[in-house]
């Protein structure tokens, strides 16, 4: 599978500099700190954003309030502003498709294997895609890949209101779905760094996780009110508007093109495996993925919640329990986002890694020790606040330590992990539970997230060493 994607050697704004993994060398005020010694943005503006040589001061309750910053930048403003328009749209489709299974058939077990479907599509073609936007114009790929998606969702209107009824039809445009999602996670994610200085990229990255999150709780809610008012075609129809949105942001966004080398390059497996061989040889950057999966494989419990919201909190109502057990953690996180400026202008990204991991274990430990539901939505809140943390010094660490060639293929891999960790975690989990109660497999994989990256950070100090 290889793809020649040889663009025209150039460069956006004055994202130019030399190439040099590791730290970066430059100030964090004057947006001259990147990993690729870059001291600008692709919209060809550079330090501050209000202009300002490092003016990060704040009073009163600013001191705890979301970091804007980078909103002050409108090609990161346009990107960010589609994000927020597609969090909510895409949760619309994620509702509808297992809705419409459902419907079909009567069986959560074609729920599952629709799941499946879309799985190995992401998987590969997120790995592809971090090659391709490595190699080509990441605005171009964003413009074909959310056209492609656009598309779908338009195919998925079209079965929905013709009544086709078909299980197979729907797990073919799940998958083509997916696959153009992998294709396009890795160019946006990357993008970011082009878009604000080295001391901005974990603000952007709480801006965008923030909305992600809110979107995944909002979505749902605002998909089980619309099904009986409008029907569930037009589920699909309002995805696909809202994508129109996001095309003609990207339409908006600088030229994005390679920095250094694209005439040669090419996207197949050799550049696939040549990210896996840059991770491998750059530990802080394999620390950072090893302490995302410590957390998602040992802590995450979403598996149990069935199992807790039956057994462990039957007596608040089983759909009761259930419904705030999964609404948790995203509503932590969110809380979390909108209070970041708490967070995002710590320097030692590493240590914040680790801090915040060993937070998501112990709160993650506490809710399975809890015999109070609300004690328990309590610790999972914590929790998912305690997980936005950890997202945004990985993502920034992801793109700030590693040279712009590179990231497009890095983002494919963390994409890969984000997804296939949780899922392996349902396994470990679901498990554990069957075999030693639900509670109790919580409790334990919380406190084994603790030691396994308390272990990590002691053996290997590079992550804990890591500032930017």
């Amino acid at each position: 599978m290889s793809v020649d994607t040889s663009e025209s050697s150039g460069e956006s704004g004055t994202d130019s500099g030399t190439a040099t993994p590791g730290r970066s060398t430059g100030t964090t005020g004057g947006g001259t700190g990147r990993a690729d010694g870059s001291t600008g943005t692709a919209d060809g503006s550079a330090g501050t954003s209000d202009g300002s040589a490092g003016r990060t001061g704040r009073s009163g309750w600013r001191r705890w309030a979301m970091d804007t910053r980078p909103l002050r930048r409108p090609a990161y403003r346009r990107l960010w502003s589609s994000t927020a328009v597609t969090a909510v749209g895409s949760q619309l489709t994620a509702v509808a498709v297992p809705k419409q299974i459902y419907d079909i058939t009567g069986s959560s077990a074609w729920v599952g294997y629709a799941s499946l479907a879309g799985l190995l599509p992401l998987v590969v073609f997120a790995l592809w895609g971090g090659a391709i936007a490595d190699s080509m114009d990441r605005r171009r790929l964003l413009l074909v890949t959310n056209t492609g998606i656009a598309v779908t969702s338009l195919l998925f209107w079209a079965q929905a209101v013709t009544g086709l009824d078909s299980v197979l039809v729907l797990m073919v445009l799940l998958a083509l779905q997916q696959a153009f999602f992998g294709l396009n996670s890795p160019a946006r994610s990357a993008s970011v760094a082009r878009l604000v200085p080295a001391d901005e990229l974990p603000a952007a990255n709480a801006l965008g996780a923030t909305v992600m999150q809110t979107g995944s709780v909002a979505g749902p809610m605002l998909a089980g009110a619309l099904i009986p008012l409008v029907g569930l075609p037009e589920l699909y129809l309002i995805d696909a508007l809202a994508l129109c949105v996001t095309v003609w942001a990207v339409l908006r966004l600088p030229a994005l093109p390679p920095l250094t080398g694209a005439a040669s390059r090419r996207a197949g497996l050799r550049e696939v495996v040549a990210g896996f061989r840059y991770i491998a040889l750059h530990k802080v950057l394999l620390l950072s993925f090893l302490a995302d999966i410590i957390a998602m494989v040992l802590g995450m419990p979403r598996a149990l919640f069935p199992q807790l919201a039956a057994e462990t909190y039957a007596s608040y109502g089983e759909g009761f329990a259930l419904g705030l057990l999964f609404a948790a953690i995203p509503v932590g996180a969110v809380v979390g986002g909108l209070t970041s400026g708490t967070f995002s202008r710590a320097r030692r990204h590493g240590l914040m890694v680790i801090v915040s991991v060993a937070a998501w274990g112990a709160a993650i430990a506490g809710s399975g020790l809890s015999g109070s539901l609300w004690l328990a939505v309590a610790f999972l809140a914590v929790a998912g606040a305690a997980d936005m943390v950890s997202m945004v010094f990985r993502g920034a660490i992801l793109l700030s330590a590693a040279t712009d060639e590179m990231r497009g293929r890095l983002q494919g891999v963390f994409t890969v992990v984000v997804v296939g960790g949780p899922r392996v975690a349902d396994v470990l989990h679901g498990t554990a539970g069957s075999a030693f109660g639900a509670p109790a497999a919580v409790a334990v994989g919380g406190l084994l997230v603790i030691v396994a990256v308390l272990v990590l950070a002691f053996v290997t100090p590079a992550l804990r060493r890591y500032t930017i």
